[in-house]
């Protein structure tokens, strides 16, 4: 039976309104835990609620969003066993790519490398200076600022990993380890990194050694650097959704 032109445009705008609710979650606009109203969406997103309640069923069944009894849907918070899992995977994929990356890798790519990991450590101490020290529920402003500072944050860091991912030469590669990148909230990372100084330095110089293996033409260094970074990132970030898991209100 084919499908009509009113169908087809439904369908379209379904998957438009999810991508959209889809996209803010994984920002930080909408934050882990947050609950999602139709009605504001709706007039958030300029549609009506049909589109929007379908969404949030689209979005449910990929698990990106939970419904909570006397909450409604609320964004799903991850479990810390699924994070050490796919950064696990994660790890063993970046390592391949880092040490494919080895033979192909230039002065130019070594030079944007370290260009991308002196904006991320200058990006975090500016803005980190200017953020005041109080409570994100206690203050609009406060939220906005660490929301743009994870921004930038998570823009300097993803610069860096997809530099290595490009000159990898393996596209297949480079897409599966986005879909993991892509299976959480992106803005966290970047919280992980605000809230824990001592983390912001090990990042900065465990992406030095990286670059230093690189330059150096050592795969195997390079290999087991890399993975030892996404490991380290992986369980930081696990345990920043454990304290979160005890504080977001479960209904």
């Amino acid at each position: 039976m084919p499908v009509s032109s009113t169908e087809t445009t439904s369908s379209a705008l379904v998957d438009a309104t999810a991508a959209a609710i889809r996209a803010k979650i994984m920002s930080g606009e909408i934050p882990i835990g947050a609950q999602l109203r139709q009605a504001e969406l709706a007039k958030l997103l300029g549609v009506s609620r049909t589109p929007v309640r379908e969404a949030l069923r689209q979005l449910q069944t990929g698990g990106l969003i939970e419904v909570v009894p006397h909450r409604g849907a609320v964004v799903r918070v991850p479990a810390p066993w699924e994070v050490r899992e796919a950064y696990e995977v994660r790890a063993e994929l970046e390592a391949l790519a880092c040490e494919r990356a080895v033979s192909r890798i230039t002065d130019d790519v070594l030079d944007e490398l370290r260009a991308a990991n002196s904006l991320l450590r200058r990006t975090e101490q500016a803005a980190r200076g200017n953020i005041p020290q109080r409570r994100v529920e206690d203050d609009p402003g406060v939220a906005r600022a660490r929301l743009a500072l994870a921004t930038s944050t998570n823009a300097a860091n993803d610069r860096f990993h997809t530099l290595i991912h490009q000159v990898a030469g393996n596209d297949w590669l480079a897409r599966v380890i986005k879909e993991i990148n892509e299976a959480f909230p992106r803005n966290v990372s970047a919280l992980v990194l605000q809230d824990n100084p001592r983390h912001r330095d090990d990042n900065f110089h465990e992406h030095e050694r990286i670059i230093a293996a690189l330059a150096e033409e050592d795969g195997d260094r390079a290999r087991r650097e890399m993975q030892a970074h996404v490991i380290s990132a992986g369980e930081q970030l696990a345990r920043w959704y454990e304290r979160r898991s005890a504080t977001v209100f479960r209904g």
